[in-house]
């Protein structure tokens, strides 16, 4: 009986491997060229460059860079099995945690995000918007007078 109780108590307390040794959170860093980029994520985190943020595992997002004087860049940072994800998911098989593996897909604990880090090197700075003018008439033009006009 009590080697029934110390296996249930194993199995509980092993359940989401993945949950338990890796997290459900992933830091993620930004780096641009030049820095000083402010750094708005799409879960509404944002930094200035370089920068870390704690973003969910479960969660894909886009970042945007912006630095005056730069078009702004839009990175798409997407969520994929880890190897160390992976191996928690297959301990929770092994052990037959199958609440473990409910827990870690849900919680995307299995999950690193890519890329990471997410760099940004700023291009050619943009072009300033120059004022809209109207075309200037052209200069009125007069025929140059006729010789028979010259001579009578």
């Amino acid at each position: 009986m009590k080697n029934l109780i110390v296996c249930a108590v194993s199995a509980v307390a092993l359940s989401g491997c993945a949950t338990v040794t890796r997290g459900t959170t992933n830091d993620v860093s930004f780096e641009s060229t030049p820095s000083g980029a402010t750094v708005l994520t799409s879960l509404q985190q944002t930094c200035v460059t370089p920068c870390m943020l704690e973003v969910p595992r479960n969660q894909s997002f886009t970042a945007t860079f912006n630095l005056e004087g730069f078009e702004p860049q839009v990175v798409p940072v997407t969520t994929q099995v880890a190897g160390a994800g992976a191996a928690g998911m297959a301990g929770n098989l092994v052990l037959g945690g199958v609440v473990g593996a409910v827990v870690d897909a849900s919680t995307g604990a299995m999950n690193d995000h890519v890329p990471n880090p997410v760099i940004v090197t700023f291009g050619d700075a943009a072009a300033p918007a120059e004022p809209a003018t109207s075309p200037s008439p052209a200069p009125l033009q007069t025929a140059p007078a006729s010789a028979e006009a010259a001579t009578s």
